[in-house]
């Protein structure tokens, strides 16, 4: 089985099977065949055949960039345009190639903000009490402005990323249950060794529970770290961390955090944190 740290020093793209879920949102209706935006992807390797459907032309790489053709005015202005679908492909253009923020500069936070400010205009309010099970499942971490702080807690204080620590960052998730209000994050790590020792891959699961404040605002209150060995150690059994004595907590290390879900659909999802933090999900 492949380990699921093979890439972790390079960006993941949104998978194929996110960008097929968004297709299928603009060929509901016979007037989409007005659409004539191609969509080129890349990921990593090969490529692959290019897809069409209903005038969206998609084509496949296997390299690490998503790029979008804007639509002419003749398009964008035509009855059928469906904006919302166009927009969540714009998105995902804009945050590409940038391993999910931890190598943006300026220009592609801003680049990242104006889509994402797009999206959640054309979206609309947010309004979780109506559609709380949109929040169900698996969610991938495709895109953190939080990441360009150069540390793993973002804007909160983590451990720094690159040479200063062994420590690569792979795939983040969050697995959400409406039910129980289970609400994990994810983490895929992989820890370097001394020479001759292979690096140790883990996977880390910090278990929270989440409540929704008025319409669209989430907090969430940490329960539990878990950590489990991949690869050739899957075999040990997992290790739950212990937790440090509030007497000797530092003060900015805090339980519980909020934020708010300002787009959400039944494949995207876009969160604004409690510091200002820019958060891209889809659905895994």
């Amino acid at each position: 089985m492949a380990s699921p740290l093979t890439s972790v020093s390079h960006f993941s793209s949104p998978s194929s099977l996110s960008i097929k879920r968004l297709l299928r949102t603009t060929t509901h209706s016979s007037a989409v065949h007005s659409l004539h935006y191609p969509l080129r992807c890349r990921f990593s390797g090969h490529r692959t055949p290019t897809t069409r459907s209903s005038g969206l032309s998609v084509r496949s790489y296997q390299d690490d960039q998503v790029s979008l053709v804007e639509p002419s005015p003749e398009d964008g202005m035509s009855p059928g345009f469906e904006r919302v679908p166009y927009l969540k492909l714009k998105l995902l253009s804009a945050v590409s190639g940038v391993n999910r923020g931890l190598a943006a500069n300026e220009d592609d936070l801003r680049k990242a903000e104006a889509a994402a400010k797009e999206l959640e205009d054309a979206g609309g309010p947010v309004d979780l009490t109506s559609d709380l099970d949109k929040l169900q499942g698996r969610w991938k971490l495709i895109y953190s402005s939080a990441f360009s702080s150069r540390t793993l807690g973002g804007s909160r204080p983590g451990p720094p990323t690159g040479r200063l620590l062994p420590i690569t960052l792979g795939q983040v998730f969050q697995r959400i249950d409406i039910l129980s209000k289970d609400f994990d994050n994810i983490v895929e790590l992989q820890l370097d060794a001394p020479w001759p020792l292979p690096p140790l891959e883990v996977i880390a699961t910090l278990a929270h529970k989440f409540e929704v404040i008025g319409s669209s605002k989430i907090k969430i209150t940490f329960e539990k770290t878990t950590v489990k060995a991949t690869g050739n150690l899957s075999q040990l059994p997992p290790l739950e961390l212990p937790r440090l004595p509030d007497g000797l907590r530092p003060r900015s290390d805090t339980r519980s955090g909020e934020f708010e879900v300002t787009y959400l659909d039944d494949d995207t999802r876009i969160t604004r944190g409690d510091r200002g933090e820019l958060r891209v999900f889809v659905i895994s």
